[in-house]
């Protein structure tokens, strides 16, 4: 076989990750932005691309870990509600939705109030990120919460439940 027909064979095969492998489109979950601009990146139920995210963290502006009970398999985590506010001028920086454990946002450097919500259980707390200092927050829910009951729609009174 010629050079001229070996080079091109080689460079597919070294292009096209072994069976099994993830490729990076698996890993990195999209960007995206929300109503006002703010990039944010959610996600990590699998390990591989948590610890892609993980890698990834110093180079957004804040990471958000959210934590579930031991009981709840990652498959069975809800979804949290996050918004992000301004500390001093009150403005909201960021609406989003993490469908997993960790969400990173492009926040510039700042105080802001940050508050996750899974159903009616939302908590607050206050996160500083400093010029090449990402900030990092860690948000654990109680076990004793009936997170089977918070995923269910709530129901009207007329299906019988309560207003």
């Amino acid at each position: 076989m010629t050079a001229a027909r070996l080079f091109p064979a080689l460079v597919l095969c070294l292009a096209l990750p072994p069976s099994g492998a993830a490729t990076l489109a698996d890993l990195q979950p999209p960007i995206r932005r929300d109503d006002g601009g703010m990039e944010y990146m959610a996600g990590g139920q699998d390990g591989r691309q948590r610890a892609f995210l993980e890698r990834v963290a110093p180079q957004w502006g804040a990471t958000l870990e959210f934590v579930a009970p031991a009981a709840l398999t990652p498959t069975d985590a809800l979804p949290v509600e996050v918004r992000i506010v301004d500390r001093y001028r009150g403005g909201q920086v960021l609406s989003a939705r993490a469908e997993g454990p960790l969400l990173l946002a492009r926040l510039p450097p700042g105080t802001y109030e940050v508050e996750a919500r899974i159903g009616p259980l939302a908590t607050t707390q206050t996160l500083t990120v400093m010029l090449g200092v990402p900030g990092r927050l860690r948000f654990a829910w109680p076990s004793n919460v009936d997170f089977a009951t918070l995923a269910q729609p709530r129901r009207t009174l007329a299906q019988g439940g309560l207003p």
